[in-house]
């Protein structure tokens, strides 16, 4: 029941007057008031009775759920010995979406509680905007029969996404407890996380739960989710990557079925406050786009950096360059495009503009606080799915008629903080220079550029605003969502009006910026297919193992006095592909031929020296493995050798921070199972036979060399995130030398076995 006496306290600094617990605007300033509400992890709360006030100001509206009547005020932030059972949230914050990010505690209280309690932000709750009908989203089972075959699908998608980043952090067995895993609308989110026991859950255990959604599965996918389970269970699929890959086929079946519109519609505006306009967007502001007629969409939005002569001319360069970049990306029809590809190629385009910023700093000799940058957001409708790229601070946002999600997470201090587990997000934005950005686009070279390319699955209207922070500040997205933006999935505005709106909001309640906006609508009609899907299980793949670990940054602020924010260089070293996929492959084959023919030629010279030379000190080659199982990650074994096609980060502990060229050869010296998973993971020794450049300078996450950069230990995950592939039985073996030279030599070859393809 309410409690008559709870009032909601205006968040606004200069006002903080009392508000009843129903309205949406402060009474005496029209300031919105946030209704923030929070789970309390645990049973902590079991003592608390509905409408009691907790700590002068938590409302207790259930047995887990409580509304902070005081959102103005900073919560109160777990003790630091309490910050070890927290890091799997803080680690997780790039998972938000689904993960639940922690709020502050509610401290011990005498007589009471004797532990202080974890509270959870955004809780899944179905809310009719009166406090006491709020009430938990309903799990995953439950509302498994009421689906459309797509959302059934989609469901399952996300938690297969989830499993290895949860398994990294040892919180996996979260996706195994029917109760933690609610639904609202299309997302799945979690209420809270449980810490693994000894043993890692497995993906057959993960196949016996889903097991259970087999009998109420929507007919034309009943005999796919039996296949995927059946599976699981059977190790037939051993990693996330293979999971995910049949999901993705499924989908792409399903999503034939859909028929899609979409509109976008941008606008840019200079603002009260600011002489020029250094902001930019694509389609030009004020336009309107459909798809169809148009054959693709797109939608950009960049907040430059560096003044006049240098912010906007980063941003309409980065505008200029990333429209043409995606453009041959989306040429390729959409039945043809391979997602992980396509992400890989998005960064690769971002890569491209950074580089082109960054050469015309150069060229103009601008240095430190001189130098022009630009945030980019970038939205890219394909299908059924939406790919959602960004650096810096500009935003995307996901609005269903469910909620308003951010989907991206800002490049600043503050956001590395939580990523590293060092504090609670809300505490972190209190500190000084939390806002200053860590990466932007032209600041330094590609190399040290971490682009963020998303992929969410669509089945229901939706709307993305991509914006700068002339709007996003200051909660403004959060607050008027529901008045602005909701709208457009009611049929009652559209997305040129809700711009409008938008952009006035931006300048009358924050006005200090420039301010830039992008609205996609996304509608979608979706007809149950009638004939059944088939699921297809890969043998092997590439994979595009998603990296949870903390980037490390430098300290150091690049002050600019005449720019809005503060940049810190990243220096993580990242080899990137400069050129769109298309052109990459021709390139491969005929390199890939003209290295074996080279190699083919040198043999012959070396076989004609060795039998001409008296008495030469010979290594004794060992004999193929005749097994008739295909080489590949694995089954490996000692005696292999693996060969890098993308660089590897290595950390020898001795804060010589190295990595392996691509085109490295490595012999596998050992190979030990993990003792504390079950899941078949396992870690092998590798000896390096030969490496093309000088191991380059870089940070490095989980990789283990000693001091003489000879004896190195990877995980099998390892292994397959940076996409190295074992050399077949029938190639002669790189690391055995055939003559007297010391100097290892490496045959130029690009031969590679079918079920590990890079």
């Amino acid at each position: 029941m309410e409690n008559d006496a709870a009032t909601l306290y205006c968040p606004n600094d200069l006002c903080q007057s009392p508000n009843p617990l129903s309205h949406k605007f402060c009474l005496r300033c029209s300031t919105p008031l946030p209704k923030r509400y929070l789970w309390a992890e645990g049973e902590g709360l079991s003592v608390a009775a509905p409408g009691e006030i907790l700590a002068d100001r938590y409302l207790v509206i259930d047995r887990s759920i409580v509304l902070d009547i005081r959102p103005g005020l900073v919560p109160q932030s777990p003790e630091l010995e309490s910050l070890s059972t927290i890091k799997p949230y803080l680690r997780l914050i790039p998972y938000r979406l689904h993960v639940p990010q922690v709020y502050g505690v509610i401290p011990p209280i005498d007589g009471r509680f004797h532990q202080e309690i974890l509270l959870l932000e955004k809780p899944p709750l179905l809310n009719d905007g009166t406090v006491p009908q709020v009430q938990l989203c309903p799990d995953l089972i439950t509302a498994w029969r009421d689906a459309s075959s797509m959302r059934q699908l989609h469901w399952l998608w996300q938690l297969a996404n989830l499993w290895q980043p949860l398994l990294s952090e040892g919180v996996a067995v979260s996706l195994l407890e029917s109760d933690l895993i609610r639904v609202e609308g299309p997302l799945v989110r979690l209420l809270e996380l449980h810490s693994d026991s000894t043993a890692a859950p497995t993906l057959p255990q993960l196949g016996e739960f889903w097991g259970q959604l087999h009998k109420d599965a929507k007919p034309a996918i009943a005999e796919f989710i039996h296949k995927i389970t059946s599976s699981l269970i059977q190790a037939e699929i051993n990693s996330s990557e293979q999971l995910i890959a049949v999901l993705d086929q499924g989908l792409a079946q399903l999503g034939r079925s859909q028929t899609l519109t979409i509109k976008i519609f941008t606008k840019t505006d200079t603002g009260p406050s600011r002489q020029r306009n250094e902001d930019a967007c694509y389609p030009p502001s004020g336009t309107l786009v459909s798809k169809p007629p148009q054959a693709t969409a797109l939608a950009i939005v960049c907040d430059g950096i560096g003044g006049h002569e240098g912010g906007n001319v980063a941003s309409n360069l980065a505008i200029e360059t990333i429209q043409q970049q995606v453009q041959q990306l989306t040429k390729v029809p959409a039945d043809h495009i391979d997602p992980s590809l396509l992400l890989s190629d998005l960064e690769s385009a971002v890569a491209i503009v950074n580089d082109k910023i960054s050469q015309r700093n150069d060229s103009e000799n601008r240095q430190g606080r001189q130098r022009m940058g630009t945030t980019l957001v970038m939205a890219l409708p394909i299908a059924h799915e939406m790919y959602i790229t960004h650096v810096g601070d500009s935003r995307a946002y996901w609005i269903t008629r469910h909620g308003c999600y951010q989907v991206t997470l800002d490049d600043d201090v503050a956001s590395r903080e939580v990523r590293l587990g060092y504090a609670v997000y809300r505490e972190a934005v209190q500190q000084s220079g939390s806002g200053s950005l860590v990466q932007a686009l032209g600041m330094s070279p590609s190399t040290s550029l971490h682009p963020t390319s998303q992929r969410f699955i669509l089945d229901e209207d939706a709307v993305f605003l991509l914006t700068s922070d002339g709007l996003s500040d200051f909660d403004r997205v959060e607050d008027y969502w529901e008045t602005e933006i909701l709208p457009i999935l009611k049929a009652e505005t559209d997305v040129a009006n809700a711009a409008e709106k938008l952009v006035e909001i931006a300048n009358t309640k924050n006005g200090h910026d420039n301010v830039t906006i992008a609205l996609v609508h996304y509608q979608v009609k979706y007809i149950e297919p009638e004939s059944s899907l088939t699921a297809v299980i890969p043998e092997s793949l590439p994979t595009q193992a998603t990296d949870t670990s903390p980037r490390t940054t430098q300290q150091t602020l690049l002050t600019n006095s005449n720019a809005k924010t503060q940049v810190i260089p990243e220096n993580k070293q990242r080899p990137r592909a400069q050129l769109p996929l298309q052109f990459i492959v021709p390139l491969l084959i005929v390199a890939a031929a003209a290295g074996i023919g080279y190699w083919f030629k040198e043999q012959q010279s070396q076989v004609a020296t060795v039998q001409n030379t008296p008495s030469p000190t010979t290594t004794v080659q060992p004999t193929p493995d005749k097994s008739p199982i295909k080489r590949s990650l694995n089954n490996i074994d000692i005696g292999w050798v693996i060969k890098t096609t993308v660089a590897i980060p290595l950390d020898n502990k001795l804060n010589n921070k190295e990595s392996l060229s691509p085109g490295t050869f490595l012999e596998v010296t050992n190979k030990q199972s993990n003792s504390e998973s079950d899941s078949g993971s396992f870690s092998v020794n590798l000896k390096l036979c030969s490496q093309k450049n000088t191991p380059t300078q870089s940070k490095a996450n989980n990789a283990d060399v000693s001091k003489s950069s000879q004896e190195i230990i990877l995980s099998d995950a390892q292994l397959k995130k940076y996409k190295v592939f074992v050399l077949p039985a029938n190639q002669p073996n790189p690391c055995v030398s055939t003559t007297p030279d010391p100097v290892t030599q490496t045959p130029a070859t690009s031969t590679q076995p079918e079920d590990n393809q890079p």
